[in-house]
């Protein structure tokens, strides 16, 4: 055997002892079943999505954590920079980044 040492939250750890305690067994027991019956060892892997380079005002407005009135009322005015495709707005990452950067900078 090899000890385990294993921080629990207070309601998890009075769990584990009103269950060692109503079944009459060691906690000890039961975490080796519960280990040994429900723990599935396996691979997992992430692939985070690409960020977008091109933004809609929605998106734009949740990078800037604005609105999407305010991100084009503020394009609109010239103070945001960005560009109408057809009749639609777009506003391109880096752009709003250096924007974002630029305005920290004045202050």
């Amino acid at each position: 055997m090899r000890p385990l040492y294993v921080r629990l939250p207070d309601e998890a750890a009075e769990k584990l002892h009103q269950a060692a305690f109503e079944l009459g067994v060691p906690q000890q027991d039961i975490v080796t079943s519960l280990l040994q019956d429900h723990l599935t060892l396996g691979r997992h892997e992430f692939f985070p999505n690409p960020v977008e380079e091109v933004l809609t005002p929605d998106e734009a407005a949740e990078l800037l954590r604005s609105d999407a009135a305010t991100v084009i009322q503020m394009a609109e005015d010239g103070t945001l920079p960005g560009r109408k495709v057809g009749d639609e707005w777009r506003f391109a990452r880096p752009a709003l980044m250096r924007w974002l950067g630029a305005a920290e900078e004045e202050e």
